[in-house]
């Protein structure tokens, strides 16, 4: 037998006591309703030592992942500025989301210590990927990050003459091929990050 299909808004069935709403439902006078469009799922199982119904609702839609304050993300480095860097994130964790949402990376918080003498060119540059924290949503229609720990900030960036770059302290890379240094705000990251763009494996 199929699952029912709901949509959202939907009353699903009136509570009981054998009765509990879960995932994808709420609760209104007296009655469960869906909060998706999906499939309606009901399991058996013991609570309060007694036998109850969990109604749940799952969407055959991928759901949306959005950042949330304190999450750590993966984002594009799309412009540098004096003050900030525009960003792209791209995934939030170990997912990947299916568009990418605009962020700023303000320069008071790139870094925890010597603010005052923070060069965003010498951080960040078009195109590096970064480790960054979210912090709390301050303008509507962009996230805002942090790259001020020591696990945040550049872990992969192309050198001028296009190879992946080497990290070589907390504040230079190194071009493997033409031995160039240049300036970039590090993560401290296991190499195995570094080494994502690398097909060879190590023993």
């Amino acid at each position: 037998m199929s699952s029912p299909i709901c949509i959202p808004g939907q009353r699903i069935c009136q509570l009981d006591s054998d009765i509990v709403g879960g995932r994808g439902t709420y609760v209104r006078q007296g009655y469960l309703y869906s909060t998706l469009a999906g499939t309606v799922s009901i399991n058996k199982h013991i609570e309060d030592n007694k036998e109850v119904s969990l109604i749940e609702v799952s969407s055959y839609k991928q759901e949306v992942i959005v950042p949330s304050p304190g999450d750590v993300v993966t984002a594009r480095i799309t412009a540098v500025q004096q003050h900030l860097c525009k960003a792209q994130i791209i995934s939030v964790g170990d997912n990947v989301l299916s568009r990418q949402l605009r962020a700023i990376l303000r320069r008071e918080n790139v870094r925890a210590t010597e603010i005052d003498r923070i060069e965003m060119y010498k951080c960040y540059r078009p195109g590096d990927i970064v480790l960054a924290r979210v912090l709390p949503l301050k303008e509507l229609h962009s996230y805002q990050l942090s790259t001020a720990e020591n696990e945040l900030g550049v872990v992969i960036a192309l050198s001028e003459a296009g190879e992946v770059m080497v990290p070589i302290s907390w504040t230079e890379m190194q071009c493997p091929r033409s031995k160039l240094k240049e300036m970039r705000k590090v993560a401290k990251v296991a190499p195995e990050i570094l080494d994502v763009e690398d097909d060879s494996e190590s023993d």
